[in-house]
Protein backbone atom coordinates (compact mmCIF):
# COMPACT_ATOMS: atom_id res chain seq x y z
CA UNK A 1 0.00 0.00 0.00
CA UNK A 2 2.81 2.38 0.92
CA UNK A 3 4.59 1.66 -2.38
CA UNK A 4 1.39 2.48 -4.31
CA UNK A 5 1.07 5.72 -2.33
CA UNK A 6 4.75 6.46 -2.99
CA UNK A 7 4.35 5.96 -6.73
CA UNK A 8 1.21 8.14 -6.88
CA UNK A 9 3.07 10.84 -4.93
CA UNK A 10 5.95 10.63 -7.40
CA UNK A 11 3.61 11.02 -10.35
CA UNK A 12 1.95 13.98 -8.62
CA UNK A 13 5.36 15.67 -8.32
CA UNK A 14 5.98 15.02 -12.03
CA UNK A 15 2.61 16.62 -12.91
CA UNK A 16 3.37 19.72 -10.78
CA UNK A 17 6.75 20.02 -12.50
CA UNK A 18 5.15 19.85 -15.95
CA UNK A 19 2.70 22.60 -14.91
CA UNK A 20 5.59 24.81 -13.69
CA UNK A 21 7.53 24.23 -16.94
CA UNK A 22 4.41 24.98 -19.01
CA UNK A 23 3.93 28.22 -17.03
CA UNK A 24 7.56 29.13 -17.74
CA UNK A 25 7.33 28.52 -21.49
CA UNK A 26 3.92 30.17 -21.98
CA UNK A 27 4.76 33.36 -20.06
CA UNK A 28 8.09 33.82 -21.86
CA UNK A 29 7.02 32.72 -25.37
CA UNK A 30 3.43 34.01 -25.51
CA UNK A 31 3.27 36.89 -23.03
CA UNK A 32 6.91 38.01 -23.55
CA UNK A 33 7.65 38.29 -19.82
CA UNK A 34 11.24 38.83 -18.74
CA UNK A 35 12.88 35.34 -18.55
CA UNK A 36 14.65 36.08 -15.24
CA UNK A 37 11.41 37.15 -13.52
CA UNK A 38 9.51 34.22 -15.06
CA UNK A 39 12.14 31.69 -13.94
CA UNK A 40 11.90 32.98 -10.36
CA UNK A 41 8.07 32.85 -10.48
CA UNK A 42 8.20 29.30 -11.90
CA UNK A 43 10.54 28.23 -9.10
CA UNK A 44 8.16 29.68 -6.49
CA UNK A 45 5.14 28.07 -8.20
CA UNK A 46 6.86 24.65 -8.28
CA UNK A 47 7.83 24.98 -4.61
CA UNK A 48 4.27 25.78 -3.49
CA UNK A 49 2.68 23.13 -5.74
CA UNK A 50 4.97 20.40 -4.37
CA UNK A 51 4.20 21.38 -0.78
CA UNK A 52 7.51 22.94 0.27
CA UNK A 53 7.50 25.36 3.23
CA UNK A 54 7.60 29.01 2.16
CA UNK A 55 10.97 29.75 3.80
CA UNK A 56 12.45 26.54 2.33
CA UNK A 57 11.40 27.73 -1.12
CA UNK A 58 13.13 31.09 -0.60
CA UNK A 59 16.22 29.32 0.74
CA UNK A 60 16.29 27.01 -2.31
CA UNK A 61 15.89 29.94 -4.71
CA UNK A 62 18.70 32.01 -3.16
CA UNK A 63 21.08 29.07 -2.77
CA UNK A 64 20.31 27.80 -6.28
CA UNK A 65 20.88 31.22 -7.83
CA UNK A 66 24.02 31.92 -5.78
CA UNK A 67 25.45 28.43 -6.24
CA UNK A 68 24.95 28.55 -10.01
CA UNK A 69 26.49 32.00 -10.42
CA UNK A 70 29.37 31.37 -8.00
CA UNK A 71 31.57 30.23 -10.86
CA UNK A 72 29.52 31.12 -13.94
CA UNK A 73 29.37 34.88 -13.25
CA UNK A 74 33.18 35.04 -12.99
CA UNK A 75 33.60 32.84 -16.07
CA UNK A 76 31.22 34.98 -18.15
CA UNK A 77 32.88 38.21 -16.95
CA UNK A 78 36.44 37.06 -17.69
CA UNK A 79 35.46 35.24 -20.89
CA UNK A 80 33.69 38.34 -22.21
CA UNK A 81 36.81 40.44 -21.51
CA UNK A 82 38.92 37.92 -23.43
CA UNK A 83 36.39 38.03 -26.28
CA UNK A 84 36.48 41.84 -26.30
CA UNK A 85 40.30 41.84 -26.53
CA UNK A 86 40.03 39.31 -29.39
CA UNK A 87 37.59 41.60 -31.20
CA UNK A 88 39.31 44.96 -30.65
CA UNK A 89 42.74 43.65 -31.63
CA UNK A 90 41.38 41.95 -34.75
CA UNK A 91 42.26 38.51 -33.35
CA UNK A 92 38.77 37.07 -33.98
CA UNK A 93 38.96 38.47 -37.51
CA UNK A 94 42.36 36.79 -38.01
CA UNK A 95 41.12 33.36 -36.84
CA UNK A 96 37.93 33.67 -38.91
CA UNK A 97 39.89 34.71 -42.04
CA UNK A 98 42.38 31.85 -41.61
CA UNK A 99 39.63 29.23 -41.13
CA UNK A 100 37.67 30.48 -44.14
CA UNK A 101 40.82 30.53 -46.31
CA UNK A 102 41.94 27.04 -45.23
CA UNK A 103 38.57 25.26 -45.38
CA UNK A 104 36.69 27.42 -47.89
CA UNK A 105 33.36 29.13 -47.23
CA UNK A 106 31.32 26.04 -48.16
CA UNK A 107 33.12 23.81 -45.61
CA UNK A 108 33.81 26.30 -42.82
CA UNK A 109 30.97 24.87 -40.66
CA UNK A 110 32.93 21.58 -40.53
CA UNK A 111 35.91 23.54 -39.21
CA UNK A 112 33.61 25.03 -36.56
CA UNK A 113 32.70 21.55 -35.28
CA UNK A 114 36.39 20.61 -35.00
CA UNK A 115 37.12 23.87 -33.14
CA UNK A 116 34.25 23.18 -30.71
CA UNK A 117 35.35 19.58 -30.19
CA UNK A 118 38.99 20.52 -29.44
CA UNK A 119 38.29 23.60 -27.30
CA UNK A 120 35.59 21.69 -25.39
CA UNK A 121 37.83 18.82 -24.22
CA UNK A 122 39.01 20.36 -20.92
CA UNK A 123 36.52 23.22 -20.41
CA UNK A 124 32.94 23.50 -19.22
CA UNK A 125 30.38 24.02 -22.00
CA UNK A 126 29.66 27.57 -20.78
CA UNK A 127 33.36 28.52 -20.88
CA UNK A 128 33.67 27.16 -24.43
CA UNK A 129 30.67 29.20 -25.62
CA UNK A 130 32.07 32.39 -24.08
CA UNK A 131 35.49 31.81 -25.65
CA UNK A 132 34.14 31.04 -29.13
CA UNK A 133 31.21 33.50 -29.47
CA UNK A 134 33.41 36.24 -31.05
CA UNK A 135 34.64 33.74 -33.67
CA UNK A 136 31.07 32.53 -34.39
CA UNK A 137 29.86 36.12 -34.95
CA UNK A 138 32.89 37.03 -37.08
CA UNK A 139 32.80 33.91 -39.30
CA UNK A 140 29.04 34.32 -39.85
CA UNK A 141 29.57 37.97 -40.84
CA UNK A 142 32.50 37.20 -43.17
CA UNK A 143 30.83 34.26 -44.93
CA UNK A 144 27.31 35.77 -44.82
CA UNK A 145 26.14 32.35 -43.65
CA UNK A 146 23.32 31.81 -41.16
CA UNK A 147 24.40 32.35 -37.55
CA UNK A 148 22.98 28.92 -36.64
CA UNK A 149 24.80 27.17 -39.52
CA UNK A 150 28.07 28.42 -38.00
CA UNK A 151 27.01 28.23 -34.34
CA UNK A 152 25.30 24.81 -34.15
CA UNK A 153 28.45 22.84 -35.21
CA UNK A 154 30.49 24.58 -32.48
CA UNK A 155 27.75 23.95 -29.91
CA UNK A 156 27.53 20.30 -31.03
CA UNK A 157 31.29 19.86 -30.68
CA UNK A 158 31.32 21.49 -27.24
CA UNK A 159 28.23 19.62 -26.03
CA UNK A 160 29.40 16.20 -27.26
CA UNK A 161 32.71 16.54 -25.44
CA UNK A 162 30.94 17.99 -22.37
CA UNK A 163 28.81 14.88 -21.92
CA UNK A 164 31.03 12.09 -23.28
CA UNK A 165 34.77 12.68 -23.32
CA UNK A 166 37.14 12.56 -20.30
CA UNK A 167 38.90 14.49 -18.79
CA UNK A 168 35.71 16.58 -18.88
CA UNK A 169 34.23 16.99 -15.38
CA UNK A 170 30.86 15.28 -16.02
CA UNK A 171 32.27 12.02 -17.50
CA UNK A 172 35.00 11.99 -14.82
CA UNK A 173 32.29 12.12 -12.11
CA UNK A 174 30.52 9.20 -13.79
CA UNK A 175 33.78 7.23 -14.21
CA UNK A 176 34.47 7.61 -10.50
CA UNK A 177 30.91 6.67 -9.51
CA UNK A 178 30.81 3.58 -11.73
CA UNK A 179 34.48 2.58 -11.17
CA UNK A 180 34.95 2.52 -14.96
CA UNK A 181 38.28 2.19 -16.78
CA UNK A 182 39.49 5.63 -17.93
CA UNK A 183 41.38 4.42 -21.02
CA UNK A 184 38.45 2.35 -22.31
CA UNK A 185 36.03 5.20 -21.63
CA UNK A 186 38.15 7.67 -23.65
CA UNK A 187 38.34 5.19 -26.57
CA UNK A 188 34.58 4.49 -26.52
CA UNK A 189 33.72 8.18 -26.08
CA UNK A 190 35.65 9.11 -29.24
CA UNK A 191 34.07 6.22 -31.22
CA UNK A 192 30.66 7.47 -30.08
CA UNK A 193 31.37 11.22 -29.95
CA UNK A 194 32.83 11.97 -33.40
CA UNK A 195 29.94 10.61 -35.55
CA UNK A 196 27.44 12.03 -33.04
CA UNK A 197 28.95 15.53 -33.35
CA UNK A 198 28.94 15.27 -37.16
CA UNK A 199 25.21 14.43 -37.33
CA UNK A 200 24.09 17.02 -34.72
CA UNK A 201 26.63 19.65 -35.84
CA UNK A 202 27.42 20.39 -39.51
CA UNK A 203 24.60 18.22 -40.94
CA UNK A 204 21.78 19.45 -38.67
CA UNK A 205 23.28 22.98 -38.52
CA UNK A 206 23.10 23.37 -42.30
CA UNK A 207 19.49 22.15 -42.31
CA UNK A 208 18.22 24.32 -39.41
CA UNK A 209 20.30 27.35 -40.52
CA UNK A 210 18.17 27.62 -43.67
CA UNK A 211 14.95 27.57 -41.65
CA UNK A 212 15.73 29.86 -38.71
CA UNK A 213 17.36 33.20 -39.49
CA UNK A 214 18.60 35.10 -36.44
CA UNK A 215 20.87 38.08 -35.87
CA UNK A 216 23.21 38.29 -32.86
CA UNK A 217 22.17 40.71 -30.07
CA UNK A 218 23.05 44.22 -31.31
CA UNK A 219 25.16 45.19 -28.27
CA UNK A 220 27.15 41.94 -28.25
CA UNK A 221 27.61 41.94 -32.02
CA UNK A 222 28.94 45.50 -31.84
CA UNK A 223 31.41 44.80 -29.04
CA UNK A 224 32.65 41.60 -30.70
CA UNK A 225 33.16 43.39 -34.04
CA UNK A 226 36.63 44.71 -34.67
CA UNK A 227 36.53 48.50 -34.61
CA UNK A 228 40.25 48.73 -35.25
CA UNK A 229 41.82 49.57 -38.60
CA UNK A 230 45.18 48.29 -37.35
CA UNK A 231 47.03 45.45 -39.04
CA UNK A 232 45.64 42.13 -37.77
CA UNK A 233 47.69 40.31 -35.09
CA UNK A 234 49.55 37.14 -36.11
CA UNK A 235 47.57 33.88 -36.29
CA UNK A 236 50.00 32.12 -33.91
CA UNK A 237 49.80 34.62 -31.03
CA UNK A 238 46.02 34.94 -31.48
CA UNK A 239 45.58 31.16 -31.37
CA UNK A 240 47.82 30.91 -28.30
CA UNK A 241 45.76 33.58 -26.52
CA UNK A 242 42.38 31.96 -27.25
CA UNK A 243 43.68 28.45 -26.45
CA UNK A 244 45.59 29.45 -23.31
CA UNK A 245 42.67 28.70 -20.92
CA UNK A 246 42.13 25.39 -22.78
CA UNK A 247 45.83 24.47 -22.42
CA UNK A 248 45.93 25.43 -18.72
CA UNK A 249 42.75 23.46 -17.92
CA UNK A 250 44.09 20.46 -19.85
CA UNK A 251 47.31 20.61 -17.79
CA UNK A 252 45.19 20.61 -14.61
CA UNK A 253 43.09 17.68 -15.80
CA UNK A 254 46.12 15.58 -16.80
CA UNK A 255 47.83 16.31 -13.46
CA UNK A 256 44.70 15.13 -11.61
CA UNK A 257 44.62 11.88 -13.62
CA UNK A 258 48.35 11.16 -13.24
CA UNK A 259 48.42 12.04 -9.51
CA UNK A 260 44.81 11.74 -8.23
CA UNK A 261 45.87 12.18 -4.58
CA UNK A 262 47.70 15.45 -5.39
CA UNK A 263 50.71 14.14 -3.47
CA UNK A 264 53.20 16.63 -4.95
CA UNK A 265 53.39 20.41 -4.92
CA UNK A 266 53.71 20.38 -8.73
CA UNK A 267 50.34 18.58 -9.06
CA UNK A 268 48.70 21.12 -6.75
CA UNK A 269 50.17 23.95 -8.81
CA UNK A 270 48.90 22.38 -12.07
CA UNK A 271 45.43 21.89 -10.57
CA UNK A 272 45.43 25.52 -9.36
CA UNK A 273 46.30 27.02 -12.76
CA UNK A 274 43.94 24.49 -14.38
CA UNK A 275 40.90 25.72 -12.46
CA UNK A 276 38.62 27.44 -14.99
CA UNK A 277 38.59 30.74 -13.07
CA UNK A 278 42.37 30.93 -12.62
CA UNK A 279 43.00 29.75 -16.21
CA UNK A 280 40.71 32.45 -17.59
CA UNK A 281 42.18 35.11 -15.30
CA UNK A 282 45.74 34.26 -16.45
CA UNK A 283 44.55 34.29 -20.08
CA UNK A 284 42.81 37.66 -19.75
CA UNK A 285 45.92 39.26 -18.21
CA UNK A 286 48.03 37.65 -20.98
CA UNK A 287 45.64 39.10 -23.61
CA UNK A 288 46.22 42.61 -22.21
CA UNK A 289 49.82 42.22 -23.39
CA UNK A 290 49.53 39.91 -26.43
CA UNK A 291 46.48 41.59 -27.97
CA UNK A 292 46.59 44.92 -26.11
CA UNK A 293 49.91 46.61 -25.46
CA UNK A 294 51.62 44.64 -28.26
CA UNK A 295 49.01 45.98 -30.69
CA UNK A 296 49.62 49.60 -29.63
CA UNK A 297 46.63 50.09 -27.30
CA UNK A 298 47.12 52.34 -24.24
CA UNK A 299 46.27 51.24 -20.68
CA UNK A 300 43.28 53.62 -20.74
CA UNK A 301 41.92 51.98 -23.91
CA UNK A 302 42.33 48.47 -22.48
CA UNK A 303 40.59 49.54 -19.25
CA UNK A 304 37.73 51.03 -21.31
CA UNK A 305 37.36 47.86 -23.42
CA UNK A 306 37.21 45.56 -20.39
CA UNK A 307 34.73 47.76 -18.51
CA UNK A 308 32.25 48.49 -21.29
CA UNK A 309 32.01 44.85 -22.45
CA UNK A 310 30.40 43.69 -19.19
CA UNK A 311 27.09 45.59 -19.47
CA UNK A 312 25.51 43.39 -22.20
CA UNK A 313 26.24 40.23 -20.17
CA UNK A 314 24.10 41.29 -17.17
CA UNK A 315 20.89 39.84 -18.63
CA UNK A 316 22.56 36.54 -19.52
CA UNK A 317 24.07 36.18 -16.02
CA UNK A 318 20.71 36.86 -14.32
CA UNK A 319 18.84 34.40 -16.54
CA UNK A 320 21.39 31.65 -15.85
CA UNK A 321 21.00 32.43 -12.12
CA UNK A 322 17.22 32.17 -12.45
CA UNK A 323 17.67 28.76 -14.08
CA UNK A 324 19.82 27.73 -11.10
CA UNK A 325 17.08 28.80 -8.70
CA UNK A 326 14.49 26.73 -10.59
CA UNK A 327 16.85 23.73 -10.66
CA UNK A 328 17.42 23.90 -6.88
CA UNK A 329 13.70 23.99 -6.09
CA UNK A 330 13.25 21.04 -8.42
CA UNK A 331 15.91 19.06 -6.52
CA UNK A 332 14.84 20.13 -3.01
CA UNK A 333 11.16 19.46 -3.69
CA UNK A 334 11.95 15.78 -4.32
CA UNK A 335 11.18 15.80 -8.04
CA UNK A 336 14.65 14.39 -8.88
CA UNK A 337 14.06 11.45 -6.53
CA UNK A 338 10.57 10.94 -7.98
CA UNK A 339 12.00 10.65 -11.49
CA UNK A 340 14.57 8.12 -10.25
CA UNK A 341 12.00 5.96 -8.45
CA UNK A 342 9.66 5.85 -11.44
CA UNK A 343 12.55 4.98 -13.78
CA UNK A 344 13.87 2.30 -11.41
CA UNK A 345 10.51 0.52 -11.33
CA UNK A 346 10.71 -0.04 -15.11
CA UNK A 347 12.85 -3.12 -15.89
CA UNK A 348 14.76 -1.87 -18.93
CA UNK A 349 18.26 -2.18 -20.41
CA UNK A 350 20.77 -0.64 -17.98
CA UNK A 351 22.26 1.67 -20.68
CA UNK A 352 18.75 2.78 -21.68
CA UNK A 353 17.97 3.36 -18.02
CA UNK A 354 21.06 5.57 -17.48
CA UNK A 355 20.29 7.52 -20.67
CA UNK A 356 16.61 7.92 -19.77
CA UNK A 357 17.30 9.22 -16.24
CA UNK A 358 20.04 11.60 -17.48
CA UNK A 359 17.76 12.86 -20.27
CA UNK A 360 14.88 13.54 -17.87
CA UNK A 361 17.08 15.38 -15.39
CA UNK A 362 18.84 17.27 -18.20
CA UNK A 363 15.49 18.50 -19.53
CA UNK A 364 14.32 19.36 -16.02
CA UNK A 365 17.46 21.19 -14.82
CA UNK A 366 19.06 22.44 -18.04
CA UNK A 367 22.49 21.33 -16.84
CA UNK A 368 24.44 18.41 -18.32
CA UNK A 369 26.82 18.31 -15.35
CA UNK A 370 23.92 18.20 -12.87
CA UNK A 371 22.26 15.50 -14.99
CA UNK A 372 25.44 13.38 -15.12
CA UNK A 373 26.18 13.84 -11.40
CA UNK A 374 22.61 13.09 -10.31
CA UNK A 375 22.30 10.13 -12.69
CA UNK A 376 25.57 8.69 -11.39
CA UNK A 377 24.10 8.71 -7.87
CA UNK A 378 20.89 7.07 -9.10
CA UNK A 379 22.42 4.47 -11.43
CA UNK A 380 25.48 3.37 -9.40
CA UNK A 381 23.46 1.23 -6.92
CA UNK A 382 21.57 -0.40 -9.81
CA UNK A 383 24.86 -1.18 -11.57
CA UNK A 384 26.08 -2.91 -8.42
CA UNK A 385 23.28 -5.44 -8.93
CA UNK A 386 24.20 -5.89 -12.62
CA UNK A 387 27.87 -6.98 -12.72
CA UNK A 388 27.60 -7.95 -16.39
CA UNK A 389 26.86 -4.35 -17.46
CA UNK A 390 29.63 -2.57 -19.41
CA UNK A 391 30.13 0.45 -17.15
CA UNK A 392 32.44 2.25 -19.59
CA UNK A 393 29.48 2.64 -21.97
CA UNK A 394 27.11 3.89 -19.26
CA UNK A 395 29.45 6.85 -18.71
CA UNK A 396 28.51 8.05 -22.22
CA UNK A 397 25.17 9.19 -21.63
CA UNK A 398 22.88 25.94 -21.59
CA UNK A 399 19.48 26.47 -22.93
CA UNK A 400 19.27 30.09 -21.67
CA UNK A 401 22.85 30.98 -22.50
CA UNK A 402 22.42 29.81 -26.12
CA UNK A 403 19.06 31.58 -26.39
CA UNK A 404 20.48 34.93 -25.28
CA UNK A 405 23.80 34.81 -27.15
CA UNK A 406 22.06 33.83 -30.41
CA UNK A 407 19.20 36.29 -29.82
CA UNK A 408 16.52 33.63 -30.32
CA UNK A 409 12.97 33.31 -29.02
CA UNK A 410 12.08 30.34 -26.81
CA UNK A 411 10.36 28.48 -29.72
CA UNK A 412 13.40 29.09 -31.96
CA UNK A 413 15.75 27.82 -29.22
CA UNK A 414 13.59 24.71 -28.78
CA UNK A 415 13.64 24.05 -32.55
CA UNK A 416 17.42 24.50 -32.85
CA UNK A 417 19.33 23.97 -29.57
CA UNK A 418 16.90 21.48 -28.00
CA UNK A 419 16.58 19.46 -31.23
CA UNK A 420 20.40 19.45 -31.56
CA UNK A 421 20.77 18.19 -27.96
CA UNK A 422 18.08 15.54 -28.60
CA UNK A 423 19.87 14.45 -31.78
CA UNK A 424 23.16 14.23 -29.88
CA UNK A 425 21.53 12.15 -27.20
CA UNK A 426 19.68 9.74 -29.52
CA UNK A 427 22.56 9.25 -32.00
CA UNK A 428 24.98 8.64 -29.11
CA UNK A 429 22.50 6.23 -27.50
CA UNK A 430 22.10 4.23 -30.73
CA UNK A 431 25.89 4.00 -31.27
CA UNK A 432 26.40 3.02 -27.59
CA UNK A 433 23.75 0.28 -27.82
CA UNK A 434 25.34 -1.08 -31.03
CA UNK A 435 28.79 -0.90 -29.39
CA UNK A 436 27.46 -2.75 -26.34
CA UNK A 437 26.66 -5.72 -28.59
CA UNK A 438 30.31 -5.88 -29.71
CA UNK A 439 32.31 -5.09 -26.55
Amino acid sequence: MSSIFGMSHNWTLIVWTLIAIAFLIVFIAKFKWNPFVTLLLSALLLGFLTGMKSMDIIDSVTKGLGGTLGTIAIVIGLGTMLGKMMAESGGAEQIATTLVNRFGEKRVHWAMMIVGFIVGIPVFFEVGVILLIPIIFTVARKTKMSLLQIGIPILAGLSTVHGLVPPHPAPMIAIDAYQANLGKTILYSLIVGIPTAIVAGPLFGKWIGRRIQVEPPAELAEQFSSSSTRKLPGFGITLLTILMPVILMLIGSIASIVDPDASSGFTLFCEFIGNEIIALLISVVFSFFSLGFARGFTKEQISKFTSECLAPTATIILIIGGGGAFKQVLINSGVGDAIAQIATSAHINIILFAWFVAALIRVATGSATVAMTTTAGIVAPVLALNPAANVELVVDAGFWMVKEFFNMSVPQTLKSWTVMETLLSIVALIIILVLSLVV
